[in-house]
């Protein structure tokens, strides 16, 4: 006889009941003392946590070592980006078989293609000894002979700045600890602008650093006091300004300071009015200011450098109700914006010297075009990035005189990959009160729709962002296993315009999880797919959008895939002590008062566990995660476990050593996903 294992025995989280008590509602909170991450119980129950999902994954590995194997086998492991052109070089940079991370490099602009290059910033080496790496920013000075860039190796999101002599190779000994993201040099690469956070995480100071000064030395520019606000530094194309932006998620200020001069005083463009947004870029003595003064789309306005408070603004491109102008780039010769229009990103160019606008056509119906790396002025071509469901991201540069499109690079995908065996679609759900959702689906030719094929189904729906229709390595691993993958572009994020973001969020919130559902079921009642059949998966958010789903429709799907769930929502909102809590009250709410607090409570994925039968249920967290807290994860999957009626699995995968983007380099994230991709199959019953 062959002995049977036993089934692993999931961890059971003690129960120290907390009453959290405000207008007149008690919450209770069973498990609120995982938040402590100096309790070694709190470590000890994760790692219990970490070992019982690999126990219970176990059957799995096979599958997973065979995803991981096609993902790798299908990426070109040796490989560079398209050259930039930036000065007198070209920069790209590469990725070396068997190396976690890129190589960031040049090699002068007129030197033949495959000669050698510079190695600027190594990230390997910036890795050695450290168990995470990530690299938020690394600009190069004006003048080509320094690199400033930022490290963060424990995924805290403190970033140590740095600055490389690359004449030498060598690092000068200008250290600035506990930066934030976004640098911008002066004109005469004296001078590096950052930003620091404040005890919340939120970016709140910028601050200038002279080059072989102590950093205890360096000057503040601008601190932003009001707790709504996050600041930005960067620096215009054209050279000639450095821009704070100040912005909280319904307002902005911009400040700007004259390249030239570093050590001058910032000047305000136009004061900060609640709920006007504006974005600006230079040209001449003229402003081109993106704002939505009087315009829900926005529009765009042009304003004298010398005088640009608002009353001098005048429009160049009105508002439309059916696209919606996300931003614009200047060149010296042309004027590009990025728009939205039916539910796609696109771009249009025109002349500065006058004339339309036109619009840079795409050869597929479904697809997403984004800015590239431009960083010349004086140039005709603009770099932007393409890909859709069955096209790699390609390099493109586009001649903005002649028309003319040139793909620069393609993706390399190995294994004989053949677009054309992939076909994707858009369709449109129905939503509850009547409103088209759109869901772009992309899936083999040869898998049947007739209701039998298993599928994943994607979302977001938050802060504005777009859930694009780009192409997957990893997804073809699901393609050729005869599943379809669906994206669904619910309100909340920003594929429709700035109305199908308002019409998501705050008091409409629930219009995220109820678009979800609406999509779901239309893939189930046009024939796509069946419940018992479907994954569902979201991240952040979007993991917030997961738990809400799962309460509200626990039979919509197989199984749920949360990473970095943002599901505790109201505990969250409440403590005002935690990362980004006061800036996320003009995304959620602010539940000190009753009426938010009242519809966060209907939604909140940790207050609305019902002891119902639960799909799988597969949440990932990260231990020094300063966006989403661990708790949320740890808290949510031991509600989750102790009250399902269900036998299907419920499991915590924590990073110990990660943050919110999980772990760093290529190698280790292939091996999660592979890792979550075959759980989700294995729930799915799709083996082979």
């Amino acid at each position: 006889m062959t002995a049977v294992e036993p089934s692993p025995t999931p961890p059971v989280a003690e129960q120290r009941p907390v009453i959290h008590e405000i207008h007149g509602d008690r919450r209770l909170d069973e498990y609120a003392w995982l938040r402590d991450r100096d309790d070694a119980a709190v470590i000890a129950h994760l790692r219990a946590e970490n070992a019982y999902c690999d126990a219970v994954s176990a059957p799995t590995t096979a599958l997973r070592e065979r995803i991981y194997d096609e993902i790798a086998g299908r990426v070109q492991q040796t490989d560079e980006t398209a050259p930039v052109p930036h000065g007198p070089w070209l920069y790209l940079s590469r990725t070396v078989e068997g190396r976690q991370y890129p190589v960031l490099c040049r090699r002068p602009r007129d030197a033949a293609a495959g000669a050698d290059v510079q190695v600027i910033l190594d990230q390997n080496m910036l890795a050695a000894g450290h168990e995470y790496l990530r690299v938020g920013d690394a600009a190069v000075s004006p003048d080509h002979r320094r690199l400033a860039y930022t490290v963060d190796h424990d995924g805290s999101e403190l970033y140590t700045l740095r600055i490389r002599d690359l004449d030498s190779g060598a690092d000068l000994a200008d250290a600035v600890e506990r930066v934030y993201y976004s640098l911008a040099w002066s004109a005469d690469g004296s001078t590096v602008f950052y930003t620091r956070p404040d005890e919340a995480m939120r970016p709140w100071q910028v601050w200038r650093h002279r080059l072989g000064t102590p950093a205890a030395d360096d000057t503040l520019v601008i601190q932003e006091d009001d707790e709504r606000f996050f600041v930005e530094v960067s620096r215009t194309r054209s050279g000639a300004l450095i821009v704070v932006e100040i912005a909280s998620k319904l307002t902005s200020e911009v400040w700007l300071l004259d390249a030239g001069q570093p050590d001058a005083a910032p000047r305000v463009v136009a004061a900060r009015a609640q709920g006007h947004e504006y974005s600006v870029d230079h040209h001449g003595d003229t402003l081109y200011v993106v704002s939505n003064d009087g315009a829900v789309n926005f529009r765009l306005m042009a304003a004298p450098l010398a005088a640009p408070e608002r009353a001098n603004w005048r429009e160049l491109i009105p508002h439309r109700d059916d696209v919606k102008l996300d931003g614009v780039d200047l060149f010296a010769d042309h004027l590009v914006l990025y728009e939205r229009a039916g539910g796609m990103r696109r771009i249009s160019h025109g002349s500065l010297g006058g004339g339309g606008m036109a619009v840079i056509a795409q050869p597929e119906e479904v697809y997403v075009a984004w800015p590239g790396a431009n960083r010349e002025w004086a140039t005709d071509t603009l770099r932007f990035e393409y890909s859709s469901l069955v096209t790699p991201r390609s390099a493109v540069d586009y001649d903005m005189r002649s028309g003319t499109r040139t793909v620069v690079k393609e993706e390399p995908v190995l294994g004989g990959y053949d677009r054309s065996a992939y076909v994707t679609e858009r369709r449109w759900a129905t939503a509850a009160d009547g409103v088209q959702v759109p869901i772009s689906l992309v899936r083999r030719r040869d898998t049947p729709l007739d209701g039998s094929a298993p599928c994943l189904l994607y979302g977001y729906g938050s802060y504005e962002i777009s859930t694009e229709p780009s192409f997957s390595i990893p997804r073809l691993s699901l393609l050729d296993r005869g599943l379809v993958y669906a994206l669904a572009h619910v309100r909340g994020g920003g594929e429709m315009g700035r109305r199908w973001y308002e019409d998501g969020r705050l008091m409409r919130k629930r219009n995220t999880f109820t678009d979800f559902i609406a999509c779901a079921d239309h893939l189930v009642s046009s024939g796509v797919t069946g419940h018992d059949r479907l994954a569902i998966r979201g991240g952040s958010a979007g993991g917030l959008l997961i738990g809400a789903v799962v309460n509200m429709r626990p039979d919509l799907a197989r199984v749920a895939l949360a990473h970095v769930p943002f599901v505790d929502v109201l505990t969250t909102m409440l403590d005002e002590t935690l990362p980004l809590t006061v800036t996320e009250w003009e995304e959620w709410g602010n539940p000190n008062q009753p009426a938010a607090y009242a519809y966060m409570r209907t939604y909140s994925p940790y207050d609305n566990v019902e002891a119902v039968e639960h799909p799988a249920v597969l949440a990932t967290g990260g231990l020094n995660d300063p966006r989403v807290g661990f708790w949320e994860p740890a808290k949510w999957v031991a509600r989750l476990r102790e009250r399902t009626r269900g036998t299907r699995p419920i499991l915590l995968q924590m990073e110990m050593g990660a943050g919110h983007g999980g772990p760093s380099g290529r190698y280790h994230a292939w091996r999660k996903e592979a890792y979550e991709l075959a759980f989700m199959l294995g729930e799915l019953g799709v083996t082979a």
